[in-house]
């Protein structure tokens, strides 16, 4: 159904009148070509089915000619009914059908007027004699009740069918709106389930990525510093590197561990996995930090609060890219400071890193990495925020704001983030 053009309920009517008029012009020309003045009927039948079969592309035209059909019978232009052409008048119910598909109301309104005029003209033209047609309807049927009632009988009669006609179009065209409606909403159901399909697998593989750069990332830098290290240090002091070998190996085995770990929830539903690592994994992050070098404070400012596991695991992160950052670019003798305060409607992380480190100096400024966007985005999810910002002073100062679950509006004025 696709590929139906324009609007579903135009589309029947569309192909229908047209075929309804070349039948109802073929069908008064074969029953009428025995019969004198077959050219003048000829054009008669060609005139109403000419109105029948516009009554869908154009309306209005349409309408005018089942109003000046009779108009110019009665003016004797056109040739008059005769008591076996007077069913031609059933066109005025034709076009009154296919009008009432139209999408303009007006359209709608006024063909229903138009077919109670044109039953009134076209009963004129059959009950009220004249000098040059003095046989009319009372001839044809043997009678009749005189001319002032023919006249309201048949204007009567021609409209209700016209009528009845039209309440039948506006019925179909509403069951036809009705299906289009539904066709258009099935459509858009189904668009919606793929793009929601198409968001869900870009959550996942930006999830995946976010996992796959903490998983990695942290163990890499400290394996590329003890490397870097025992390279430089090799010649004068060979016992660092036995040190930085076993630093490596524990690292790694440590990387391996979270990657399988990484593959297990990847392969599972992730909505029922609970998130690994929590703030108890903090001193052991600061103490793998410590071995490679550094000097890391963890302080614990306040009342602990209890986190949303979600909210749990985004700080684990941001601390962890944190000093992962402050080991690639200030080097494995920097100072990091963790300060968790939890004084206010929920917990305010400020990590501050420096150092000088000659083996690192020269990428300073240079990395391009992913880490800033990623705990950006893991505040942000966790219902808070993150700047990361050097200062004049070459300290690089990382803050965010996670609230405790509670209630958004009382939270609102600490969740926005500074300027």
């Amino acid at each position: 159904m696709d590929t139906i053009p324009d609007d579903l309920r135009t589309w029947v009517p569309r192909l229908a009148a047209p075929v309804a008029a070349a039948v109802f012009v073929l069908l008064w020309t074969i029953a009428e070509a025995g019969r004198g003045e077959i050219v003048e009927n000829v054009v008669l039948f060609g005139l109403f089915g000419l109105a029948v079969g516009l009554a869908v592309w154009m309306p209005w035209t349409s309408i005018g000619l089942t109003v000046a059909i009779p108009a110019l019978q009665l003016a004797g232009w056109v040739q008059p009914p005769t008591d076996t052409t007077w069913p031609t008048y059933l066109a005025i119910a034709f076009v009154a059908f296919f009008a009432a598909f139209a999408r303009s109301i007006a359209v709608r309104l006024v063909a229903l007027a138009a077919a109670g005029l044109a039953s009134g003209l076209a009963a004129i033209a059959m009950a009220v004699p004249t000098l040059a047609r003095p046989y009319v309807w009372s001839s044809w049927v043997g009678g009749g009740q005189g001319t002032k009632t023919d006249v309201i009988t048949l204007a009567a009669s021609l409209f209700g069918a016209a009528a009845a006609a039209w309440a039948v179009g506006i019925f179909l065209s509403s069951v036809l709106r009705v299906r289009r409606i539904g066709l258009v909403l099935e459509r858009t159901e189904t668009r919606f389930h793929e793009t929601d399909f198409e968001l869900r697998l870009a959550h996942d593989r930006a999830r995946i990525s976010r996992d796959v750069h903490d998983a990695l990332a942290h163990s890499l830098a400290v394996v590329v510093s003890q490397a870097q290290g025992a390279l430089a240090l090799s010649a004068t002091r060979p016992e660092v590197v036995e040190q930085a070998l076993r630093t490596i190996a524990d690292v790694g085995r440590t990387s391996l561990v979270d990657v399988r770990h990484l593959v297990e929830r990847i392969q599972q539903d992730a909505d029922d996995v609970t998130p690994r690592e929590t703030l108890a994994d903090l001193d052991r992050l600061a103490t793998t930090m410590r071995d490679v070098g550094m000097t890391v404070t963890l302080r614990h400012l306040g009342d602990a609060t209890e986190l949303l596991p979600s909210q749990e695991l985004a700080v684990f992160r941001i601390v962890q890219e944190s000093l992962t950052n402050a080991l690639k670019h200030s080097g494995s003798s920097s100072t990091v400071d963790v300060a968790l305060d939890w004084r206010g409607p929920g917990l305010a992380l400020l990590v501050t890193s420096s150092g000088d480190d000659p083996l690192v100096a020269a990428r300073r400024g240079t990395g391009r990495g992913t880490g800033i966007a990623s705990m950006t985005e893991r505040a942000r999810l966790a219902g808070g925020w993150l700047t990361a910002e050097l200062g004049d002073d070459g300290v690089f100062v990382v803050t965010s704001f996670l609230p405790t679950p509670e209630p958004i509006g009382l939270l609102q004025s600490w969740t926005e983030q500074p300027a």
